[in-house]
């Protein structure tokens, strides 16, 4: 299914996933729980989706989100090492 999503280096990405990761640690650093910084990051990332490419788009990458979390494509650690 198309989606629109932007291609980006993978230097791009991580660079993206680092700058998130260590938003987490400041989070947990200043005692935000982590599913609160996991329900803001959703919340911030889905806003910013929407804007972007709109809600049917939004809907479509978010629906896709299932089955990736079913094969366990985002199960591991937290960004600060921690376990979940």
């Amino acid at each position: 299914m198309q989606t629109n999503e932007p291609s980006h280096s993978n230097d791009d990405s991580l660079l993206a996933l680092d700058l998130i990761e260590a938003a987490w640690i400041r989070g947990k650093e200043s005692g935000v729980p982590h599913e609160l910084m996991a329900y803001a990051a959703v919340f911030a990332g889905m806003r910013d989706l929407v804007a972007i490419f709109g809600e049917t788009a939004a809907a479509a990458m978010a629906k896709n989100l299932e089955a990736r979390i079913k094969q366990g494509e985002f199960s591991g650690d937290f960004p600060d090492g921690s376990v979940h």
